[in-house]
This record gives structure tokens, sequence and C-alpha cells, in this order.
């Protein structure tokens, strides 16, 4: 009785709470059903069947969260007796680099995992595939650019013309090292320039450790130079030729599964469905890569952008 004199007193009002509810529920299901068509099967209803694991390193390396707990979900998961790492990528972060090739030795130690470069392998994504047992590119896979960059904008001028100040107040000389308002002075490139130096040196001694090449050898190449797979082969930078499925055939290889067929692959499950990843898609995944790449970061990156 209470229900229906609510009804008849506020009939506005009701409606638009049966179209709220209308509404919720139709949007719900819309998103259930297109997140449904986005989000691969479990990888758990495939336990009985073994196979590899496939994950993707593409794109700039800013953050190795995602694939860390790839190669975790993988390594732990008894079905998947091999992993294939495939990377295009110019490279990235140095911290984020050396997270992923420390992971990738981890999971290595366990089982085998096989590095395959796309069509860029460079920098990071050389640094990240030293992890894996094997490596394997195309003869026309740029890779190498074994090196470190800092890059500062200078807007000195610039601030000048449209009249802006810049006013700092800081606790050290070196504070406000990179500062766009002003160039470096000659002890901040002097103090940058030795721990890009020490970075370095990082990255060409796993590469000597990982290939098993002379530090000196490796060293004399290691001036941000890029290669092709051929002279990458020709270098011992990589094991062999190869595309995806070849990888793939070689990680079951050294797996000891089964390689008259292709073994089942597995992907890692995809993350949370949501309208704003549907519409930015992986070209607003690179712009955010990029526009967060913007601020001062030690870099294993191929880098041609003037920014």
């Amino acid at each position: 009785m209470t229900k229906r004199l609510f009804r008849q007193e506020h009939p506005i009002l009701t409606g638009c709470l049966l179209l709220g509810l209308l509404m919720v529920a139709f949007w719900g299901g819309i998103t259930f059903f297109v997140g449904s068509l986005f989000r691969p099967a479990k990888a758990e209803l495939f336990h009985g069947r073994e196979g590899i694991g496939v994950i993707e390193l593409s794109g700039i390396i800013v953050s190795a969260d995602e694939t860390i707990a790839q190669l975790t979900e993988f390594r732990e998961q008894d079905h998947i007796k091999a992993i294939v790492l495939r990377i295009d990528s110019p490279g990235g972060a140095v911290g984020a680099s050396q997270e992923i090739y420390e992971e990738i030795k981890r999971t290595n130690g366990v089982k085998p995992v096989v590095a395959s470069m796309g069509s860029v392998a460079a920098s990071g994504g050389l640094y990240a595939a030293l992890g894996a047992r094997k490596i394997m590119a195309n003869p026309g896979t740029l890779t190498g650019s074994m090196g470190v960059i800092l890059k500062f904008a200078n807007l000195e001028e610039l601030f000048h013309k449209i009249g802006y100040k810049s006013e700092v107040v800081k606790s050290g000389r070196l504070k406000d090292i990179g500062s766009p308002s002003r160039p470096l002075t000659a002890e901040e490139r002097e103090m940058l320039q030795a721990m890009i130096d020490d970075v370095h040196n990082q990255f060409i001694k796993a590469v000597a450790e990982s290939r098993q090449l002379p530090e000196e050898a490796v060293r004399a190449i290691a001036d941000g130079r890029i290669f092709s797979g051929a002279q990458a082969k020709e270098l011992k930078l990589i094991d062999q030729f190869g595309n995806l499925n070849d990888a793939v055939l070689l990680a079951a290889t050294l797996a000891g599964l089964d390689t008259k067929k292709m073994p089942e692959l597995f992907y890692p499950e995809e993350q949370k469905f949501s309208l704003l990843s549907l519409l930015a898609g992986e070209a607003g995944q690179t712009l955010l890569n990029k526009t967060r790449l913007q601020t001062p970061v030690l870099a294993y990156e191929w880098a041609v952008s003037p920014l």
C-alpha cells in the first residue's frame, strides 16, 4: 500500500528510478559481454595440456611490473614447460630493463626462456633478451644500440622570449640539475657523465657475461651503434635466425616436448576490460609511455627523437 501511494504521489521520481535501474542493468550487461570478448580463457582451464607460454615485450620500456608478473605466473604453472619472450622494443628506462633481465634469468633457471626479436630489439630490448637461454632474430631485425642516454630540455632562450623567470631555492648546488631554464654547468655535466659511464659498464658486463664474450670485445662495439640481425649474429649477440614460430619450436625442444607439431601456446590473461582501454587502444598506450619518459630518466633506449 505504501509503495503504491509513493508511486502515485511521485510518478516522475519513480519513473526516473526505474529508468536508472534499467540503464545500470543494460550497461552492466554490455560491459560484461564486451569484456568477455577481450578476456581470454583462464590458463587453469588448460592445465591438462602442456605447452609454451608467450609473453610480449613491446613499445618503450617504462615499467617492469607487468612483465615480471607474467614471468612469475608462467614460471609457477607446471603445464607451461618453456617461455618465449617476444620483443619488439627500442628499449627504455634502465631500471625497468634491468629488472626484466633479472627476472628472465631467474625464470630461465626453472624452465627454458627463448627471446624472439621482432622488428626492433635495441638497447633495453637487447638487455632484457640477455637473460634468456637462447636469442633468436631475423636477419633484418634492428638491435644493438648498447649505450645509455639522459636527455634534458634547455628552454632558456624560449623562457627569455616570453618573459618567464624561474626562482629556485635549493639545499645544494646540484639539486636542480637539469633545470630547463639554464644550461648544465661543467660540474653537473662531469657528474652526470660519470654516472652514465657506470651504468654503461653495467650493460657491457651483462652482455659479456650472458654471451660469454670478452668484455673488451663488447666495449669496442658498445658505442650506441645499431646492428642488423645478420651483423648481430656475426658478433655473437644472438644465437640463430628465426621467427616467432621458430622460437616456439626451439623452446619446445629445450623443454623436451614433441615438436612434430606446433605446441600449444598460452598467453597471459589480459587486464580487466575497460571502455577507456578499448577506446585508447595501442596508440593510447604508446602515447602514455612516451609522455612518462619525457621526464629525465636514465635510459637504455635507441632514441632519435629531439626531445
